[in-house]
């Protein structure tokens, strides 16, 4: 199993990034047929084979994802595919 962890500093304020990681959230849903659910400030998504959580604070957002066996070939490219995201909504 892999894992991918991600943390970017913004300064955006928590609201805000709470909003932009509602938006990720909503694409991974639509792309990767996502359950998307939050708890307190941790966005928790879940789908066959992976699941993770983006933690929001007030100048920092924090993705983590657990890849199960048959997805953990593609770890670079869902790395690539969580920091092109972040670079679009974070900005």
């Amino acid at each position: 199993m892999a894992t991918v962890d991600i943390t970017r500093e913004h300064n955006l304020g928590k609201e805000v990034a709470r909003e932009r990681a509602q938006k990720l959230a909503d694409k991974l849903a639509q792309k990767l047929d996502a359950k998307c659910t939050w708890e307190g400030d941790d966005l928790l998504f879940k789908r066959s084979g992976a699941d993770g959580c983006i933690s929001v604070s007030e100048d920092q957002v924090r993705v983590t994802v657990k890849l199960g066996l048959m997805l953990t070939p593609m770890a670079g490219m869902v790395k690539g595919e969580i920091d092109k995201a972040l670079d679009k909504y974070l900005s």
